[in-house]
């Protein structure tokens, strides 16, 4: 009986986590902080810039040492699962990454064609915070830059969907991207126009009395004029 080729998905998103055919495979945390620097980017690197971004505190030699021994036992327990080329270190291509996925989706509905089906994909309802508990400089720029994507695209998919009369997925969309950073005014606008959409006037309202509270008690701010058009004219409507 021919035996079944194996299986390799890598997860990022919620912490770290390697499986082979939906195994986990134990790593020391120097190889899994190789596997995820080298999966963020979904180019070829160089040995250089891998071991002065891992290894920032010690000399270049002692960096590119501490490389090859990371390489070395990485391919004791997961195989070439980071190839060395010419062009320089690279993910297997057989290695499926969720975050991958995830930025393949936000990327689609921000530079998408604008005919295209829109859908709300699971990736921007509960795709985790990339590696969490990790506190790497590196960590934190691609947390918050793709954080930042997110919360574009589950705005923009919102505003799409309640622009297509499918105002319950709009709202959801919304209420994520406002669950996810409160004070965000982009946020709250869209998901208010989703209720104004539905006609649900008083929910409409309430999202911007919560927004306009947490923004005094907060940040000692009111709303732009943007959001208070939004409901300006309608019954019980709250003033300037």
């Amino acid at each position: 009986m021919p035996t079944l080729p194996s299986t390799m998905d890598l997860s990022l998103l919620n912490g770290f986590r390697l499986c082979r055919n939906m195994d986990p495979i134990r790593l020391p945390l120097s190889a899994q902080r190789l596997i995820a620097f080298v999966a963020l980017r979904d180019r070829p690197l160089s040995r250089l810039e891998v071991a002065g971004s891992l290894w920032p505190e010690v000399s270049e030699r002692r960096s590119n040492g501490s490389l090859r021994s990371t390489l070395w036992r990485l391919r004791q327990t997961a195989g070439n699962l980071v190839r060395a080329t010419a062009a320089g270190l690279k993910l297997d291509t057989a290695v499926t990454v969720d975050f991958r996925q995830a930025s393949a989706v936000i990327r689609t509905v921000l530079v998408g064609p604008p005919n295209r089906q829109v859908t709300l994909s699971p990736y921007l309802l509960e795709p985790g915070d990339l590696l969490a508990g990790w506190y790497d400089d590196w960590v934190l720029l691609e947390r918050e830059r793709f954080r930042q994507l997110r919360l574009r695209a589950l705005e923009l998919t919102c505003q799409q969907l309640a622009e297509s009369g499918r105002v319950g997925e709009a709202i959801f969309a919304g209420s994520t991207a406002v669950a996810t950073e409160p004070l965000r005014e982009t946020a709250r606008r869209v998901l208010i126009q989703a209720y104004l959409a539905e006609g649900n006037y008083a929910e409409a309202l309430g999202q911007y009395r919560a927004y306009r509270q947490m923004l005094r008690t907060e940040l000692g701010l009111e709303p732009s004029p943007h959001i208070k058009a939004l409901i300006a004219g309608l019954p019980s409507s709250p003033t300037a």
